[in-house]
């Protein structure tokens, strides 16, 4: 990618995030919409600068930020070895793909109470939730991406008496690497869901207990400084994969195009 286009790609989405500011802040000045229901981007960059130069956010968002990579680490991880096993075992595929469809069918929210119950109110609860809704997305793409493989190179293997395990390492998941990022891709965003939302339900800490003190309070600027703050580490985490991905799947042109800011 040449400077002119990577000069375009961050200045283009900043040109439009001035035009919404300018069009959220000329919007409220002629409605005249209260500052309760409404902040103005002023008072939004106020609570920010309160919250992070003064210091009294940095202790939430690290504490959402713990929550969602420990959580996303365990998840994608337990979801990549499992789908590897399904890929690998008809027979374990048959025997517990519908108990996983059944947990994934299940809502998060409607098990955060009783993840509670088991893990207490502490991070190892929200770690849980965060690794639940993580997994499926990661299990589902593995196992779809390993059964992909071409069968031309599956022959040619076992015509070689290449092991199964040789297979799996060096054919199956180079090939599946497209997807399984985007599974990873996926679970990202999922990720950040699950930690807000294992906030919202019992916690003292983080960006989502943040925006719940905030929204008793009227103090909207305050819930639009976490919100921006999720948006942040939602778009740092997901562009830290989408560079992962060009430069571990180098072969694949699709994943170096789609990651601008790559080197």
């Amino acid at each position: 990618m040449t400077l002119s286009e990577r000069t375009k790609t961050i200045l283009y989405p900043l040109i439009l995030l001035v035009v919404l500011i300018a069009i959220w802040d000329g919007a409220i000045r002629f409605f005249k919409v209260p500052n309760y229901i409404l902040p103005t981007p002023a008072a939004v960059l106020e609570a920010m600068h309160r919250g992070y130069i003064e210091g009294l956010y940095w202790k939430h968002f690290f504490y959402t930020l713990q929550s969602m990579v420990s959580g996303y680490l365990l998840g994608c991880t337990l979801a990549f070895l499992l789908g590897c096993l399904f890929a690998e075992s008809r027979t374990c595929e048959r025997l517990l793909y519908p108990y996983v469809v059944a947990l994934q069918s299940m809502p998060k929210v409607a098990l955060a109470p009783l993840i509670i119950v088991w893990f207490g109110f502490d991070l190892a609860s929200k770690v849980v939730m965060v690794s639940l809704v993580c997994f499926f997305p990661m299990f589902i793409n593995t196992a779809v991406g390993l059964k992909q493989t071409n069968p031309a190179l599956l022959d040619l293997m076992r015509a070689f008496s290449a092991s199964r395990l040789h297979v799996l390492l060096h054919i199956k998941i180079p090939s599946a690497a497209g997807h399984i990022f985007a599974g990873l891709q996926i679970a990202i965003v999922l990720g950040l869901i699950g930690a807000v939302v294992a906030e919202f339900v019992s916690s003292t800490k983080g960006l989502g207990h943040l925006i719940n003190a905030a929204a008793v309070n009227l103090e909207t600027n305050t819930m639009f400084a976490a919100l921006f703050s999720l948006a942040v580490l939602g778009i740092l985490g997901s562009q830290a994969i989408r560079r992962l991905h060009a430069r571990v799947v180098f072969w694949d042109r699709g994943a170096i195009a789609q990651a601008p800011l790559s080197e």
